[in-house]
């Protein structure tokens, strides 16, 4: 069972009243993936990189949130976006249909392209525009094997005590062989057994501030 409910910023996010999950922060569903996300992944990788195409990977496409920022961060930018996520249980149109976020005053633009996000074929790339390519994956990250060399991971999983079998270190090593030397790896978790397992798998692990309600989240880079 899902049910949509209204976080802190006033933006929706989805619960599984079952176990208490959320898919993203009650503090704010916007501004936890803004800030985790766009401006700790997204942005940070921009301003320290001069590529004129950027491959995106997330790990839980969910409600669409993170990629919907992505197309929005990127509207004026000399850049494209191949935008690739993997998701095994796709949220279903009653639930994702009701979502608020192109209610927000700088995403009202972008309500068709949620929509097309969500509708798209899955493991068919779809070109949402010039600059923005979409490819859903409907599978596991555990049996996944990357196709791709990305610049960028989101990864956005349910947390680490709910899921321990997503955050081990043969998850992150895989990743990690799938990523371009100086690639960016950003998630909203900071737990010691996170960055443990990301070292080994060759990243230069740091902990940064979170957004409101959370104290710290880890970005790491790729040596």
């Amino acid at each position: 069972m899902m049910i949509v409910i209204q976080t802190n910023d006033g933006s929706t996010t989805v619960e599984l009243p079952d176990s208490g999950l959320t898919y993203h922060s009650k503090h704010g569903a916007i501004q936890e993936s803004q800030h985790v996300f766009i401006d700790s992944g997204l942005h940070f990788y921009l301003s320290n990189n001069a590529k004129p195409l950027i491959h995106i990977f997330e790990m839980g496409f969910g409600t669409g949130l993170n990629c919907l920022l992505t197309y929005k961060a990127i509207q004026g930018l000399p850049v494209k976006i191949s935008y690739s996520t993997i998701e095994l249980h796709p949220l279903p149109k009653s639930v994702y249909s009701t979502l608020n976020y192109c209610s927000n005053e700088n995403l009202n633009s972008l309500a068709k392209i949620f929509e097309l996000m969500h509708e798209s074929e899955w493991n068919q790339p779809v070109q949402l525009s010039s600059s923005f390519q979409l490819l859903k994956i409907h599978g596991d990250i555990i049996s996944f094997v990357p196709p791709a060399k990305y610049d960028i991971i989101y990864f956005d999983a349910f947390a680490p005590g709910s899921n321990p079998d997503q955050w081990t270190e043969a998850i992150f090593q895989k990743l990690s062989d799938s990523l371009n030397p100086q690639s960016v790896f950003v998630t909203y978790s900071s737990k010691v057994s996170v960055r443990r397992a990301l070292e080994p798998a060759g990243f230069n692990v740091q902990k940064i501030p979170g957004p409101r309600g959370k104290r710290e989240i880890v970005r790491a880079i790729k040596q």
